[in-house]
């Protein structure tokens, strides 16, 4: 069995799309899609940059989904590849799994990139900038980072509680905590005492999927509420309960509930793993396949960014 998988924040890059809008009408007619929908040259952006522009979230968030969509016009309009036909299952990390449900067909290109510039603006207005942060742990299982965030919430001056949580599940080998700067300050500070390798701040402007981003999903409830999602024609794993969805509500559902939500993204490999799957194919990006080989060893995965990439899946499919 076989998934489609698509990436999330940070793997955007200045000059992304590019060599694939050349080589491809397909992929350059998604580029003026999500253009058209935003209202905005996001192509421009994300081919010349600047960086800090591609960088904001509510820019980074579409642009990401406008490459990896790319990739599967050009495979099924140039190639007679369909996911459908050729996969069993879908998911994406974080913004990924809006991804995942366009490639799915439970949202147009159109109004994923209108919902996903919409999470991008509602998370960055949620908290004041300054006032969350977020920081990789690396070499830190589950267990350990849940300890460390535990005792990182709270402020041993004043006894005060504040949000330090578990973010992203990424792999046995590397945990996000989010919540308020000063706390995910403290839990750099005691990586060593949790026996976890370091603890390193992210360049993000939001404290992503933890409580503070309350704000953000109460906005994207009503998004959501004014697009809801079609039935998608191949069930997706979903970040939050890390096991596959097919209904449209419970879809619309969980999509909020993601936002505050943990990415249980070592979790949906394993259960992808459990339930048959071998093959994984990341597409747009170049930064679940590893994470996914260290949660699932003997899962065969590819990455598939360029036209090289796309015409070498096509053969193998």
């Amino acid at each position: 069995m076989r998934a489609f998988v698509f990436p999330g924040q940070g793997s955007q890059k200045v000059g992304m799309g590019v060599d694939l809008a050349a080589a491809s009408g397909a992929a350059r007619e998604v580029f003026e899609e999500v253009d058209d929908a935003l209202g905005q040259k996001l192509s421009a952006i994300m081919a010349e940059g600047p960086e800090d522009a591609l960088t904001l979230t509510e820019n980074a968030q579409p642009a990401i989904m406008a490459n990896a969509m790319a990739v599967v016009r050009v495979l099924g309009r140039e190639f007679g590849v369909s996911l459908h036909e050729k996969g069993d299952y879908v998911a994406g990390h974080s913004l990924g799994e809006y991804t995942a449900l366009c490639a799915a067909r439970a949202f147009s290109v159109a109004d994923t990139a209108r919902l996903l510039k919409l999470r991008g603006q509602a998370m960055q207005a949620a908290v004041p900038v300054g006032v969350g942060a977020m920081c990789a742990l690396l070499g830190a299982d589950i267990e350990k980072a849940g300890e460390l965030a535990e005792a990182a919430a709270t402020d041993p001056e004043t006894g005060e509680k504040q949000v330090c949580t578990v973010a992203n599940d990424n792999d046995p080998t590397q945990v996000v905590l989010s919540g308020h700067a000063a706390a995910i300050d403290r839990a750099i500070a005691l990586v060593k005492d949790f026996g976890i390798k370091r603890g390193v701040k992210l360049p993000v402007s939001a404290p992503f999927h933890c409580p503070l981003m309350q704000p953000a999903a109460d906005a994207m409830a009503a998004a959501l509420a004014a697009t809801p999602p079609q039935a998608p024609i191949m069930p997706v794993f979903a970040n939050v309960t890390a096991q596959p969805v097919a209904d449209p509500a419970e879809v619309q559902k969980l999509l909020v509930e993601q936002v505050t939500g943990r990415v249980r993204w070592r979790e949906s490999a394993i259960a992808m793993g459990a339930v048959g799957v071998t093959q994984f194919v990341e597409l747009g990006g170049k930064v679940l396949a590893p994470m996914i080989k260290r949660s699932f060893p003997d899962a065969v995965v590819t990455s598939v960014v360029t036209m090289d990439d796309i015409e070498a899946l096509a053969k193998e499919l």
